[in-house]
């Protein structure tokens, strides 16, 4: 959801978007959604996959969908969902892409829900990225995350107006044929489409 709201509130800011194919038991369900998206907005997508990270990294989220915890984020078991580091590769990576493609910004749709289990979504993070991938380039590169600070709420209400379609997003952290509506993520998709006053359409194990 956040980074398709991002896609289309941005797109004229937009030239080159990335997946990463990382080994997360969603991927296969969210990859081809940003495919999707790209085509309708006419902005190149490229998928970069990094299989290492199942092998050398440890989080429920690349260990099956029985691993992952269930219940809101504000639950002590969601820490496990932590992919070490994850947004400070796909950052460094596409900072390589965006200098190697005269470009200035990388774009990240973290959000102000992320900061309490996600250390590399906090806004000290983000603030030290961009200060390093600025010093690591010649052309200055910095991050814009234009949703930091905001809740997945409002990001949602941001969707709303630009009439995005969330029924082709994907967000359930256990992967499968359709959300299974009781994981962290599935709770906080329900959440912001209701408070956004939107329709939710997403099809749950639970329906």
């Amino acid at each position: 959801m956040d980074s398709v709201t991002m896609l289309y509130e941005y797109a004229a800011d937009i030239a080159l978007a990335i997946s990463f194919d990382y080994g997360s038991n969603h991927n296969e369900q969210e990859i081809p959604f940003a495919q999707y998206h790209c085509e309708q907005l006419g902005i190149r997508h490229i998928t970069i996959p990094l299989g290492f990270m199942p092998k050398y990294f440890r989080s429920s989220l690349l260990e099956g969908a029985d691993a992952i915890p269930e219940g809101h984020y504000s639950a002590d078991n969601m820490s496990s969902t932590v992919v070490p580091f994850r947004n400070g590769i796909m950052l460094a990576i596409a900072c390589g892409i965006a200098e190697s493609n005269g470009l200035r910004r990388v774009m990240i749709a973290n959000h102000g829900g992320d900061h309490n289990i996600y250390p590399d979504c906090r806004p000290s993070f983000i603030d030290a990225m961009s200060n390093a991938m600025s010093n690591g380039t010649d052309t200055n590169i910095t991050v814009w995350a234009p949703y930091t600070n905001i809740t997945k709420a409002e990001i949602a209400r941001h969707g709303k107006a630009l009439g995005v379609d969330y029924s082709k997003t994907w967000s359930c952290y256990k992967g499968g044929a359709v959300h299974c509506g009781k994981c962290a993520t599935c709770i906080e998709r329900r959440e912001a489409l209701q408070a956004a006053g939107i329709q939710d359409t997403t099809k749950y194990e639970s329906n």
